[in-house]
């Protein structure tokens, strides 16, 4: 493998502790741009492997990684697939070195470490120690400490932000100045009034030349990554995405999700991957041209009788809508739409995306589960069909990150990371713009109907 690109590795740690080290900041970025300005903006399918007929990375030298955030995005839960240690443990075998795992509750920390250490890859964590903030962390470590690479899965109300203690990117560049950044989506959760916080860190992170990926793992799906290809061989324009996401909420036990002050609300918390995937293909939205309806939660088809939290608990205003429907126009001229729901029962969730252009339909289902991609093509009024077992869009995604740190400049079969943290910023912007709009249009409709009651009284 030719010499990979320049890391804090090659010099001395930063801060009060070993002083300022080099890093590829030290170095021209138009080199790093270069390189990844020469790779796939998408991924043959093919090469998206499934990981248990995926080898780990070639090499013997440690990799070291930095957890930050000890919760089920990280370490795996009984709701969902999601699980990055997991994937990282793959990807990197023996070569994979958990340096420090940040998270202010430290019982909870010990105690998923504990567990590593009773397995197989007891390697990866036998020497992680545990801090409550970055910072601690940077205070005692030394040289052989240094990441290469640090994992962001704390909960977005904590980050995309420019403020003291809301701003992790920001102290990742400031301490690990060129060490590569995995993110959690959605970019933040916080007002819609700090949007523009969360575009001045993509800003940063863009001029520093750092290596930023963020987890809309569905865009490394292999069915996405098949449509993608379809769109791009045959010169295709795409006239228009029309989403739907309906989730189980029998299974959805965390209050805080259906507080909206707190998650945002679930288009924002939830409906984001499909709004992210709906703009992977549509390309960059028109804001002003986002209109939305909801159903809230006192309409009488809002009532929902298998809630397991206590709802009432919750401030009314802050609750959330059952169903937000809404449309757009792409700067393209094509046409968006997005309808998400708090409707189902049981476990599994129901999803779908459909992609028009001239001639050609592009329906994919059940991407979360087992992804099956509908293909009606010119001339033909039938619909073929391709299923993708034991398809990983976490591993790929991780994956592709992985390869990106490692990778030689030159080599254009690398893929390059398919969501940056601006890309994350534009598909924050959308799910807020539609929650606004909704709300609003709800509190037309309130006044509306208030006038209507007084006009009959009188």
């Amino acid at each position: 493998m030719a010499s990979r690109r320049p890391s804090v590795l090659d010099s001395p740690v930063p801060g009060t502790l070993l002083g300022r080290r080099g890093s590829v900041l030290d170095s021209p970025i138009s080199r790093r741009q270069s390189g990844t300005s020469s790779r796939r903006p998408s991924i043959d399918p093919s090469r998206l492997l499934p990981m248990d007929k995926a080898s780990a990375i070639a090499g013997t030298n440690d990799f070291n990684v930095l957890f930050i955030g000890a919760g089920n995005i990280m370490f795996g839960s009984d709701e969902g697939p999601w699980n990055h240690s997991f994937r990282f443990e793959h990807k990197l075998g023996p070569r994979l070195k958990v340096v420090a795992l940040i998270d202010p509750a430290i019982d909870r920390a010990t105690a998923v470490l504990q567990k590593k250490c009773e397995t197989f890859v007891r390697s990866a964590y036998e020497n992680t120690r545990v801090f409550r903030t970055l910072e601690d962390f940077v205070k005692n470590m030394s040289r052989k400490d240094v990441p290469r690479a640090v994992i962001v899965g704390s909960p977005p109300m904590f980050r995309g932000t420019v403020q003291t203690g809301r701003d992790i990117e920001l102290q990742i560049l400031k301490f690990f100045p060129g060490v590569a950044m995995f993110i959690e989506k959605p970019a933040a959760t916080g007002p819609s009034s700090e949007i523009e916080e969360a575009f001045t860190i993509a800003k940063r992170i863009s001029d520093s030349g750092t290596l930023c990926s963020v987890g809309y793992m569905l865009r490394y799906l292999r069915a996405v990554q098949m449509m993608k290809q379809i769109i791009n061989d045959n010169n295709l324009t795409v006239m228009a995405t029309v989403a739907r996401y309906a989730c189980a909420y029998e299974a959805i036990a965390k209050p805080d999700w259906w507080d909206k002050s707190k998650s945002a609300g679930p288009v924002i918390e939830q409906g984001t991957h499909f709004c992210d995937l709906s703009r992977y293909f549509g390309g960059d939205v028109d804001m002003t041209t986002v209109s939305a309806h909801s159903l809230d939660w006192d309409e009488n088809a809002g009532h929902l009788s298998k809630i397991v939290i206590d709802e009432t608990a919750i401030p009314p205003e802050n609750r959330i809508p059952r169903v937000t429907a809404a449309t757009w126009k792409y700067e393209s001229g094509a046409v968006g739409s997005f309808t998400h729901l708090v409707a189902l029962q049981g476990h599994d969730y129901s999803c779908e995306l459909e992609v028009y252009a001239d001639g050609y339909q592009l329906k994919l289902v059940n991407p979360y589960v087992q992804p099956v991609l509908f293909i009606r093509r010119p001339g033909n009024d039938h619909e073929e069909s391709h299923r993708f077992p034991d398809d990983d869009p976490f591993f790929s995604e991780i994956s592709v990150l992985i390869d990106n740190i490692e990778d030689i400049e030159e080599d254009p079969e690398t893929a390059q990371i398919l969501s940056t943290f601006e890309d994350a910023c534009k598909t924050y912007q959308l799910t807020w713009a539609i929650r606004e709009a909704s709300e609003r249009n709800r509190a037309r409709s309130l006044e509306l109907k208030k006038e209507a009651g007084a006009a009959i009284s009188e």
